[in-house]
């Protein structure tokens, strides 16, 4: 969203809009989509004048002025203070039975001065206390100041409440009439607004104005020439071209049009710096902007009206500049000046410059940059350089109207953390055929302001120009959508109102124009209602593009609460299953059954979470026959120098893009564990893997889970402190792939991790890594402030999860016959994993063996140094008989054999 505030004085030198009620159209152009947050009322009543409850009415509604106690007045004579060096005499007159006598301390005030116009307070007066820390409002007291009495008060901007300007008092134009009440005279109501993106050309008075004209079908009114000659203008290509100036006083160059579409150069000369007249400063302030000075102000107001920034360069600082590079004068002789080179380029890597905030800013390649043949005088679209700014001294003024890509524009104001008002308009896009009349209006403004002359004709470099957008629609299309009939000329009026270009295309492909001439529709259309209308989108629209967009200006003037109600009349379309989906919630709702409680992290990380799942690299680690394990390998998803870098980013702890899970879980364990005894998380999420030689990351899903504390919670039937540890979350593992069908398909096999250390396991379907689990590293523990117990932790692919997912049940009856249960104690090497011996009964017991339980791993006297005892306890059941002993022993015997072939285990005795 961006804000704009509106002053509806301002408002109506383009449409009438002081014969409606402020509240009603507020809520009229609401409607419409053009947000009006809040109405701002200067110096006017509103509950007196527009029925606005007065409890409703706060302190950032306005300040009231009164009718019997503000006017114009007018300084008949100043005289200093006699007792006072640095306060003046004033005699006001003020429409009263005589003037009064006021004592005051503007700066803007001199001995001497008369016949100035001022806002004049009598005594009183309710008027803002300019001296208060917060909002506070006083009335204005009769008193003697140094001996002498004061009568009333010159007032500034800030004790009227219209800003927070308190340096001088506000001095309104020559023709003022003394006497009339000021809430008459320049009492106002200003619409903040807020608009989105796609309603980004109303960040102006005239695109405000645009809108209630074609809102209450009313004309746009055209005061100003460069306006008027705009009027009936649709396409680009007929946009007036601008003529080249006899005599050249700048060289453009764009080595880069992609970024900078077209620029525009008008030179002023002779100008005099100075203050602006009262009624641009009131406007200005009305707006949101400080007045500076004439030439600043001008630049302002421009874009405030007609939403084309403009940025002004002291045009000697630039011929200087070009003289001191030794420029080419391009053919002149020696005596004339030197012209100066205005280039739009890339920025070269490292180059630095000062804007006009006083901030030397790092530059890089992707930045738009104004510059000469001396160096940068600006960043292209967002703020100017220090050099070459407008001062004092300044007597030429070369005026810059452009357009930039707007996707550039915003990037670059973000890079170097520089919002401004000429970047929100930029970077939403500009139509460039706008800064052409923008220019003129802005320079004829400069010289009304601060004399001098403009020199005819208009630099202008566009070296790929605008071209007309025409989308097709039909009424038919608009009924199917909306629901409601439009007829031909109804449509045609409304887009005619915004300024569209609109005709009728015939069977034989002829095109007539349609609805012209009656804004309300109510003539019959010259063509059938089934008959398509050709649009052509107005020069000054980007947003515009298909038939939708059209349907959206429609529906927004007609007023979206006038769409009846209606059922949906198309056939449904066609339903899909996502398969995708429904497997992700799947794995969800398993892993919730357990009782994991479901996560979301933070996507954006910076590169110090990855050297903490990394703390572990160099600390020796040990594997549990105490051999010496060396140094952990890195995996590349966890390598920090390996992260996807945003463009970007909103802040340097965020400036990359998660590779894993596991840092989002552990931070999340961490802060957990501080409150619960017992923690059990799992998260489902995008991680993002660089791809050689492509521009744009993979996005892999993976699913995290996380365990640690307490196995069970304190109770009278449970007091000893079992741990979570490594088993519980392959066990969670384990049950969420045997509820997936996975299972039998899957095995684990040890490993080394730089998070984990040597307690970890690699989870692999067949030859296919599936993911890790492992309890995570003291040293990495520690780096996340996790508390000194055991944290497990397992990552896992989730695309192999969700193809296992089956949605036609498989049922499968119990057996009515006895199992038998038998134990298996067999003796191994220390280093044969129990899941292997485990894999090998299952593979050696065939169909008869059910169950396989591990329940006892015995190391001892009993058994040889560097051997284990692992003790099973197998189940045996068959579906269509009761098994014998002798059944069972065959199959008993076979697992044993085929134990001591591939493992060398030995029956325990």
């Amino acid at each position: 969203m961006t804000a704009i505030k509106v002053p509806l004085s301002w408002l109506n030198d383009f449409v009438d809009v002081f014969d409606l009620d402020p509240v009603e159209l507020a809520e009229r152009l609401t409607l419409a989509g053009l947000e009006v947050e809040h109405i701002r009322w200067v110096g006017l009543n509103p509950s007196a004048a527009y029925h606005v409850p007065a409890d409703r009415m706060g302190e950032e509604d306005g300040l009231p002025w009164g009718l019997d106690t503000l006017f114009v007045g007018e300084i008949l004579k100043t005289e200093r203070h006699p007792n006072a060096d640095r306060l003046l005499l004033a005699t006001v007159e003020y429409g009263g039975d005589k003037p009064m006598t006021i004592i005051t301390g503007a700066p803007n005030l001199q001995p001497g001065d008369t016949m100035v116009k001022i806002a004049f307070a009598t005594i009183g007066a309710r008027l803002v206390d300019p001296y208060a820390d917060s909002y506070k409002t006083m009335t204005l007291k009769a008193g003697k100041i140094r001996g002498i009495q004061s009568e009333g008060m010159a007032c500034s901007a800030k004790e009227l409440g219209i800003s927070e300007e308190h340096e001088g008092i506000i001095i309104l134009p020559p023709n003022a009439p003394v006497g009339m009440p000021l809430a008459d005279y320049m009492g106002d109501a200003v619409f903040s607004m807020d608009l989105t993106p796609n309603l980004a050309r109303n960040l102006n008075i005239i695109g405000v104005a645009r809108e209630v004209a074609a809102l209450y079908d009313r004309p746009l009114k055209r005061p100003q020439p460069e306006l008027a000659a705009l009027a009936g203008i649709v396409r680009p290509e007929d946009m007036p071209r601008p003529q080249p100036p006899a005599q050249p006083f700048v060289n453009i160059v764009i080595d880069d049009p992609d970024l900078c579409y077209r620029y525009t150069a008008i030179l002023i000369r002779d100008v005099e710096i100075s203050g602006s007249p009262g009624w641009i400063k009131d406007r200005l302030r009305k707006a949101g902007v400080r007045p500076i000075s004439n030439i600043v102000d001008a630049t302002n107001y421009t874009m405030l009206e007609w939403g084309q920034p403009t940025h002004a360069f002291d045009y000697d600082l630039l011929v200087e500049r070009a003289q001191r590079a030794g420029q080419p004068s391009s053919g002149r002789s020696a005596t004339e000046p030197v012209l100066p080179t205005i280039i739009m380029r890339r920025a070269h890597d490292g180059e630095k410059m000062t804007t006009l905030d006083g901030v030397e800013r790092q530059l890089t390649n992707d930045m738009l940059m104004i510059s000469d043949t001396l160096g940068t005088v600006a960043v292209g679209g967002v703020m100017g350089g220090l050099e070459t700014e407008v001062n004092d001294r300044t007597r030429n003024v070369l005026l810059e109207a452009a357009s930039f890509d707007f996707i550039n524009n915003r990037r670059t104001s973000q890079t170097l953390r520089l919002p401004s008002e000429a970047t929100a308009r930029f970077s939403k896009g500009i139509s460039a055929e706008m800064p052409v009349p923008a220019g003129m209006r802005c320079a004829r403004l400069m010289v009304e302001l601060a004399g001098g002359e403009v020199v005819a004709g208009i630099e202008d470099c566009y070296p790929t120009e605008q071209h007309s957008v025409v989308i097709d629609l039909t009424p038919a299309e608009v009924k199917r959508i909306l629901g409601m009939d439009v007829p031909a000329a109804q449509i045609s009026a409304i887009l005619r109102r915004l300024e569209f270009g609109v005709e009728e295309v015939n069977v034989a492909g002829a095109e007539t124009a349609v609805g012209s001439g009656n804004a309300t529709g109510a003539e019959t259309a010259t063509g059938a209602e089934t008959a398509p209308l050709r649009v052509t989108v107005p020069w000054f629209r980007l947003d515009a593009a298909i038939p939708a967009d059209l349907l959206e200006e429609i529906v927004r003037i007609i007023g979206y609460d006038q769409i009846p109600t209606t059922l949906m009349d198309d056939a449904l379309p066609p339903q899909w299953r996502n398969w995708t989906l429904e497997g992700k919630e799947r794995v969800r709702d398993l892993l919730s059954g357990a009782g994991l409680q479901d996560i979301i992290g933070y996507r954006l990380i910076g590169q110090e979470v990855h050297r903490k799942l990394l703390a572990a690299q160099g600390v020796p680690v040990y594997d549990p026959a105490g051999s010496s394990v060396d140094t952990l390998q890195l995996p590349v998803i966890l390598d920090p120098e390996n992260l996807v870098q945003l463009e970007n980013p909103l802040t340097p702890a965020a400036d990359r893009l998660r590779s894993t899970l596991l840092g989002n879980m552990l931070a999340a364990l961490a802060k957990n564990a501080r409150t619960f005894d017992r923690v059990a998380l799992f998260e489902i999420g995008k991680v993002y893997w660089p791809v050689a030689g492509e521009l744009l990351p993979a996005e892999p899903e993976l699913v995290s889970i996380g365990l640690t504390g307490a196995r069970e919670s304190h109770s009278w039937m449970k007091q000893d402190d079992q741990m979570l540890d490594f088993f519980d979350v392959k066990g969670v593992v384990e049950e969420l792939l045997a509820r997936l069908g996975l299972l039998a398909d899957i095995r684990f096999e040890a490993t080394v991790h730089p998070t984990f250390g040597v307690r970890a396991a690699r989870v692999l379907i067949g030859k296919n890594e599936l993911g890790v689990l492992g309890e995570v590293h003291p040293a990495v523990r520690r780096a996340f402030d996790l508390p000194d117990q055991r944290v497990c932790v397992a990552e896992l692919r989730l695309a192999p999860l969700v193809a296992a997912v089956s949605y036609r049940p498989a049922m499968q009856p119990i057996s009515n016959f006895p199992a038998i249960k038998e134990d298996l104690a067999v003796v191994v090497d220390e280093g044969v994993l129990a899941e292997q011996v485990e894999g090998m009964i299952r593979q050696s017991g065939g169909s008869l063996l059910r169950e396989v339980r591990l329940f006892d791993i015995y190391r001892g006297k009993q058994v040889a140094a560097g051997k284990k005892s692992l003790a099973y306890n197998l189940t045996f059941q068959a579906d269509d008989k009761t098994l014998k002993d002798s059944d069972v022993e065959k199959v008993r015997k076979r697992i044993i054999a085929r134990l001591g072939q591939t493992l060398n285990a030995e029956l325990r005795g």
